[in-house]
């Protein structure tokens, strides 16, 4: 409990007292009615749906849900990654964490958009506690150090006291001992600079905790004490549950009179401050004392508060009137297809049959018209009639390729929303043989389907449109890296990143596209155990990025027509994943718009390395 629910507090980097964020709350409230629907107000909603969630979840939700629908009206990105960070957090506070982790992800990559690194520490923090919360402990220690990694680049660096101890909170065994006092002295010392009182009582527990288990009991005991009272005095009511709950766990074996004291003035505290799942656990154990001693009297009291705290929590969720998984299933789009079976079979037949339309559709336009242009170059500049074929042609590919990708465009929603739903009934216990076999064919249907969607919007495009920033590269090879090492791990695979810090002029978006087209690549016709690097290497106006792989090779027969649109050199992967030979186009295209140059080197069955070269002016 301590764990878990400290992490969420602590997360906030909230350093007021409870009675100044009521203060606050009320200020929010009579404001709402005198603010215009715009990214101020979006703002105000996103605050209070993070005020309310030590009281009341249920209204976090809704302030949220608010907070996220004006957002999305608005195109307003920061709003938007807000309130997906805060319906992240309520999802972690409910026990959902599937579904915490889907919108923590979804919350980062929004952050990393806006180059917001403060709260990409945060939420990197967030998906470290939901991994270490499933047993995956790997994933989170690689969370945890790319927080740790960011938080170098900080002129603010408020937010490290929260990671450097929560790291250290979460796997006190990573590091030396050394290593440790390191990070938790550099915690408090950050702490105190911004007055993070929350933050500085959180660690004091931790360092009592440590002197306890090395020994030290009563001194431990006293910074307990010592804790307790500071946040009393400051009105942290609901950071001093864990220490009461602490103290009076550490009280219980020899001195069961005082830790029954604790555990008392604290469901005092909780009661007179609904905090409704601190009254539950510390009234449970209180009951559970009582009980093991036969007090039956107060075992009885206790119990009857116990049902009373159990009415009130059943209560609040009757009156919200709200259907979480109803939000998460309209969020992606899919709620009619729990209406009728028939339709889910249908929608799918159909866009398939759409897909497959909208590709012959383009190979056929885009022969036409260079049939078009090698009559053209036959016949006199001066034949009207044929420029104007040419142009009519022209226009029909452009109509054609604007339907495509509106057609394209309309089917990702409902298809990543058939994606989604068969993960959800995936995840459900006692399913069927039969019935997973299937959910996971519709489920792998719907994921190829999603991939031939997008890489058809993104088939065509004017390189005179992109808009170039300045990026560092490195920064994207790592996000790439990271995200698909779950895939290659999946296939028992190695993938190793060599970069160093380099800022180019750059599209981040189109970039991404092109180096998670070349891993995925890697990783797809890569076999099981294969190591894969990326590596990155600079001159005097140029970088240069190499993705190897000790795959199955490109054979000679198939060079030439690797980078075509509409190639036929198209081959399954290693365990049998779908391609449909649109991606290395679609990076060359990219990679030129960029001034840059792309080619390969295969050998079959020795393994491939593709390059990438662009300009760093």
């Amino acid at each position: 409990m301590k764990k878990y629910l400290l992490f969420l507090f602590t997360s906030f980097a909230a350093t007021v007292s409870c009675y100044a964020q009521s203060l606050e709350l009320d200020r929010l409230k009579a404001s709402l009615p005198t603010l215009k629907e715009g990214p101020g107000y979006v703002d105000v909603l996103n605050r209070m749906a993070m005020l309310l969630y030590e009281k009341n979840i249920d209204s976090t939700f809704y302030y949220t849900v608010k907070a996220r629908e004006i957002a999305n009206k608005l195109q307003y990105e920061k709003g938007k990654a807000d309130a997906t960070n805060n319906l992240g957090i309520f999802f972690d506070i409910k026990g959902n964490l599937q579904l915490a982790l889907r919108y923590y992800d979804e919350a980062n990559l929004a952050y990393t958009k806006l180059n917001d690194s403060t709260n990409r520490i945060q939420t990197l923090m967030n998906i470290a506690m939901v991994y270490k919360q499933m047993g995956k402990d790997q994933r989170a220690i690689q969370r945890f150090n790319g927080a740790l990694n960011l938080g170098k680049k900080l002129s603010k660096d408020s937010i490290m006291s929260l990671a450097l101890y929560n790291y250290v909170l979460q796997f006190p065994t990573q590091f030396s001992k050394e290593v440790n006092n390191q990070y938790i002295n550099k915690a408090k010392q950050i702490a105190s600079k911004y007055k993070d009182d929350r933050t500085l009582l959180a660690i004091d527990q931790l360092i009592a905790d440590e002197m306890i288990s090395n020994g030290k009991r009563d001194e431990g005991l006293a910074l307990l004490q010592q804790a307790i009272d500071k946040a009393i005095e400051k009105k942290l009511y609901y950071v001093s549950m864990d220490i009461f709950i602490d103290m009076g766990d550490q009280l219980m074996s020899d001195d069961p009179t005082r830790a029954v004291a604790y555990y008392q003035q604290a469901l005092d505290l909780a009661n007179k401050n609904t905090y409704l799942i601190y009254s539950k656990l510390l009234t449970r154990k209180l009951f559970d004392f009582y009980s093991s001693r036969y007090n039956s009297a107060k075992a009885n009291e206790y119990a009857t508060q116990l049902i009373d705290i159990t009415d009130e929590q059943e209560k609040l969720n009757n009156q919200s009137g709200i259907d979480y998984l109803d939000y998460v299933l309209k969020d992606q789009q899919v709620n009619a297809l729990l209406i009728d079976p028939n339709y889910q079979n249908a929608l799918l037949i159909l866009l398939v049959v759409i897909c497959l339309m909208a590709v012959v559709m383009i190979i056929s336009i885009r022969q036409n018209l260079r049939r078009t242009k090698k009559l053209n170059k036959l016949i006199s500049k001066q034949n009207i009639a044929m420029k104007r074929t040419l142009h009519a042609l022209e226009q029909s590919q452009a109509d054609n390729t604007r339907m495509m990708k509106i057609a394209a465009h309309d089917l990702r929603n409902p298809i990543g929303g058939i994606y989604s739903l068969m993960s959800l009934m995936l995840a459900e216990p006692d399913r069927s043989a039969d019935d997973i076999e299937i959910l996971q064919t519709i489920k792998t249907s719907a994921q190829n389907s999603l991939d031939l969607v997008n890489d058809l919007l993104e088939a065509q495009f004017n390189t005179e449109n992109f808009k170039k920033e300045p990026i560092d590269i490195s920064e994207i090879l790592q996000y790439c890296v990271s995200l698909l090492l779950n895939k290659a791990e999946a296939k028992h695979q190695q993938l190793k990143l060599q970069s160093e810090e380099l800022i180019i002029p750059a599209n981040r978006e189109k970039l991404w596209r092109v180096i998670s087209n070349l891993i995925s690549n890697a990783i797809k016709f890569s076999p099981s155990g294969a190591k894969i690097d990326v590596k990155m290497e600079t001159d005097a106006d140029s970088v240069l990025i190499k993705v190897r792989d000790e795959g199955i090779g490109i054979p000679p027969e198939m060079h030439d027509k690797i980078f075509d649109m509409f190639t036929q050199a198209k081959r399954p992967g290693t365990d049998g994943e779908q391609a449909f030979g649109l991606g290395l186009a679609i990076c060359k295209q990219i990679v030129e718009g960029h001034g840059g140059k792309i080619w390969f080197e295969s050998k079959p069955d020795k393994g491939t390395t593709f390059y990438v070269r662009l300009p760093t002016v």
